[in-house]
């Protein structure tokens, strides 16, 4: 019988002949079902001299990601277990969503679809609503949760990219005991204690009074403080307008916002929600103008109608008069190109580096996965990964048991991350500090420093 062209990349791979990377493209290309090349390319990890050759090569292996010293098993005879996400993924969340969803099925494939003794199977879910633009959605959002707690095996929740559906689920998850770890929430009352917080948050979140969530991303008392900062002192901002989506996460940046810039001598001209179904916004803006400020800040979601927002804001008050300035909900790629030229010369802060800023192994996984998707990867991704890889380390401790998997997760220490060396606080809270500051230039988010909240 004829060799397969399967068999013929696996014998290619096992000479040398060609990379894993090449391998994972043609057998995409021949029609090898992704579970297939991964087991490979878990088998070859395993053969493989050492951790620290692998470590020195830069190679994505399970011994060269995560926590050091954890070992990795190819066996699979245990049974399975089935991992989830959930985050929006149409409207104005299709990238943002489906490049999220393709990090960890790369994080998947690079463990061979294999942790613990167990055959791992990924299923992203969806949150949103297309009919909305893609926004999340809190029934939605309680539907997948109880889909996920129901399943005997499901032992963590990749969850979710809104703060506001974190709400939804996170007590749902801590009264299943099930492990909930977020590439993206970032509202404060989600796991600390602030004078800000609505009443009994966020003990009220864990019915169980057991923590189960965490989350890889700093929190807006780091991002919403360093705006402020940037604002006050690289802008010289010395007056602002804050907007806001009324909802848990773009309220709470925003008020972080006026604090923190009030606390430095700005002066907050007006602060206030929008009407994220109004068909323009002509009125606000002028009311806008009206009130002199030098700079207006948005706290929102690319899906509420934000790119509609600032195109009108920006027929009154232009950019060389007003600066614009936004959190991560807008760092995303739709909202440039909804709002067009309006969008060119806007200010959006990220909790972290976007993907092309990334150093070291970071650097290795960006080229990989940019070449993998075809396009540049959204600034999330690079979390949902990192939550991919965590995920698939507790299991590999603890296997098929949910209380384990919580323990182990709240145990990470120097975890080896894209973005550099992490651990997690007794709040379920990352240790990186990370603050972006990016710039449209050209209709491209791009880069400009890191910034952090005053001293």
């Amino acid at each position: 019988m004829r060799e397969s062209r399967f068999d013929q990349l696996v014998e290619q791979l096992m000479s040398g002949a060609i990379d894993r990377r090449t391998f994972l493209v043609r057998c995409a290309a021949a029609g090898v079902s992704a579970f297939a090349a991964g087991s490979v390319i878990g088998r070859v990890a395993a053969q493989d001299a050492s951790p620290e050759a692998s470590a020195e090569s830069g190679e994505l292996t399970p011994e060269t990601l995560g926590v050091a010293g954890i070992p990795h098993s190819t066996d699979t005879s245990k049974g399975t277990i089935n991992l989830y996400s959930s985050w929006p993924m149409t409207g104005a969340s299709v990238q943002l969503g489906g490049d999220s969803a393709a990090a960890v099925e790369f994080a998947v494939e690079i463990w061979g679809a294999a942790a613990g003794g167990y055959a791992i199977t990924y299923t992203p879910l969806d949150d949103g609503l297309a009919a909305n633009n893609g926004s999340w959605d809190a029934a939605k959002e309680a539907e997948n949760a109880t889909r996920v707690v129901n399943d005997e095996d499901a032992v963590v929740y990749i969850a979710t990219y809104n703060s506001g559906a974190a709400e939804v689920s996170i007590p749902i998850t801590n009264e299943a005991g099930l492990a909930q770890i977020s590439p993206a929430n970032t509202a404060v009352p989600l796991t600390k204690d602030n004078p800000a917080n609505p009443e009994g948050y966020p003990d009220v979140l864990y019915p169980s009074g057991t923590r189960n969530y965490f989350r890889v991303v700093p929190a807006d008392d780091l991002q919403g403080g360093a705006s402020a900062n940037f604002a006050y002192t690289a802008l010289e901002s010395r007056n602002a307008y804050v907007l806001h989506d009324n909802q848990t996460y773009g309220k709470g940046i925003a008020s972080v916002f006026q604090e923190t810039f009030e606390g430095l001598g700005g002066t907050v001209v007006g602060f206030e929600a929008f009407n994220p179904d109004a068909p323009e916004y002509q009125a606000l803006v002028t009311k806008i103008a009206n009130a002199g400020p030098d700079l207006v800040y948005l706290g929102a979601i690319v899906n509420l109608n934000a790119s509609k927002l600032l195109q009108d804001l920006r027929d009154v008050l232009p950019a060389d008069e007003v600066d614009f300035l936004g959190p991560d909900g807008l760092v995303n790629q739709a909202f440039i190109d909804g709002a067009g030229d309006a969008a060119e010369g806007a200010y959006i802060t990220f909790g972290g580096m976007p993907a092309n800023q990334l150093q070291g192994t970071g650097a290795v996984w960006y080229e990989q996965f940019k070449a993998r998707l075809g396009h540049e990867p959204d600034a999330y991704s690079t979390y949902s990964f990192e939550c991919a890889v965590a995920a698939l380390q507790a299991i590999e401790q603890v296997g098929k048991d949910r209380a384990g998997v919580i323990e182990a997760l709240a145990g990470i220490k120097d975890f080896r991350g894209l973005i550099g060396d992490w651990s997690f606080t007794e709040t379920g809270d990352t240790t990186a500090t990370t603050i972006s500051l990016n710039k449209v230039i050209d209709g491209q988010i791009t880069f400009q420093e890191v910034i952090a909240p005053p001293e």
